[in-house]
């Protein structure tokens, strides 16, 4: 994968549609992935476990489960397979590789390399189809008995309809689903590391990450001067354009299905009193760019704050309390990740009081008061050290546990 990084970005670029310097990234993070867990299959330990008879032993080993099926979403059409892949094989199991339906290529060019790695046939499978063909085939998948372990990331509509299908045959699952993230900014927050913070957790790949945040509840004492700040960051930083230029930093969205959810959670908000402070329609590039947008006098009634809106837009809903936002949060049933500040103390007791929130440890380099902390893993960083903690939830968005070592 490293000495194709370029064309790997390029087929990225091409069918995802995000800037290029992004595919970049997620290619190099992709192959570190595999790296991880070559290294962890030297770690694949059993044990040995006193028994109540004083003259015998308990081992564990631990074997492969088998062929197991990997469904994957198109966001990051690299990332998400060497995510899954690289642990199955590590553990000995066959792959069956299911890509999303518009990012068909990468996953392909992903096993013409596998083959050239001497990867033995049979080992690593795709099987692309079209977008008609597709519950066919997952549930194929999902069915068949020659399959024992089913891993998939994408929707949480989708995710229901494949445990139905499993069941049946009482398959070992794992599964990320939908996200509904809110980022918590206190009063006592730096505002211009908020909006730097917010600008990065809102407009990666378009806003198009489950990560990403989707609701950004603000206190009333920074509430203006945050909105105005973001406002500016959006309009002066942020660039739409096609994703193989140098400049752009906002692609297209990655079908024009995506492109009506984000105006009809605009207009839903707009028709219920929201403002739009930036943005706010398409962009004349073409029907599947949308300019990155910001709302402002958003409540917890409008769509925007209900659904997961997987595009370039920011609602913003002012709140006076801290129990007030933790009502807030808490008003889904999917959340993934947290950004709020000021100490790790607070951390520590929100991580019991935020359920639907995904907590990691603070990435700020200072922890004193004002200080805004970041409440997620972030591979771009250190993959190896996003690849240690479990990815799991109390909430809808994940079953099972994730790319982690014993999950």
């Amino acid at each position: 994968m490293i000495e194709n990084k370029d064309d790997l970005a390029k087929i990225i670029t091409a069918e995802n549609g995000k800037p290029l310097k992004e595919s970049q990234g997620e290619v190099l993070y992709s192959a570190s992935f595999l790296e991880w867990f070559a290294e962890e299959a030297r770690r694949v330990y059993g044990d040995v476990i006193p028994a109540s008879a004083t003259d015998r032993r308990i081992l564990v080993l631990k074997q492969p489960v088998g062929v197991s099926a990997i469904i994957t979403p198109w966001n990051f059409p690299s990332a998400m397979i060497t995510r899954k892949v690289g642990a199955a094989l590590a553990a000995g199991c066959t792959v069956v590789v299911k890509p999303a339906e518009d990012t068909p290529l990468s996953a392909l060019a992903l096993g013409e390399l596998a083959n050239q790695a001497g990867i033995p046939a049979g080992v690593y499978n795709v099987v692309p189809c079209s977008r008609q063909q597709t519950p066919a085939v997952g549930e194929v998948l999902c069915t068949d008995p020659l399959v024992a372990k089913i891993s998939f990331t994408g929707s949480t509509a989708t995710g229901k309809i494949l445990l139905k299908h499993a069941a049946g045959t009482v398959k070992r699952v794992s599964m990320e689903l939908g996200g509904h993230a809110p980022f918590i900014v206190f009063d006592s927050a730096n505002v211009d590391r908020a909006v730097a913070g917010a600008l990065a957790s809102k407009y990666r790949n378009s806003g198009q990450t489950c990560v990403c945040t989707n609701r950004f509840l603000v206190q009333k004492g920074i509430h203006d001067k945050f909105v105005e700040k973001f406002a500016k960051a959006i309009e002066s930083k942020l660039h739409v354009g096609n994703g193989f230029d140098a400049k752009t930093t906002q692609g297209p969205l990655i079908n024009e299905k995506a492109v009506e959810k984000v105006e009809r959670h605009i207009s839903d908000a707009v028709s219920q009193g929201a403002s739009i402070v930036t943005g706010g329609k398409r962009h004349s590039l073409g029907k599947n760019f949308f300019e990155p947008t910001l709302l402002s006098n958003v409540t917890t009634k409008m769509l925007c704050t209900q659904e997961e809106t997987f595009g370039p837009l920011a609602p913003v809903i002012k709140f006076e309390t801290e129990e007030e936002a933790i009502a807030i949060a808490n008003a889904a049933n999917v959340g993934l990740a947290v950004i709020r500040s000021p100490c790790l103390l607070c951390h520590v007791r929100s991580r019991e009081e935020y359920t639907s929130i995904i907590f990691g440890l603070p990435l700020c380099k200072r922890k004193g008061r004002g200080d805004l902390c970041i409440m997620k893993i972030d591979h771009r960083k250190s993959c190896k050290e996003g690849n240690r903690p479990p990815f799991s939830a109390l909430m809808f968005e994940c079953v099972g546990c994730g790319k982690c070592w014993g999950g």
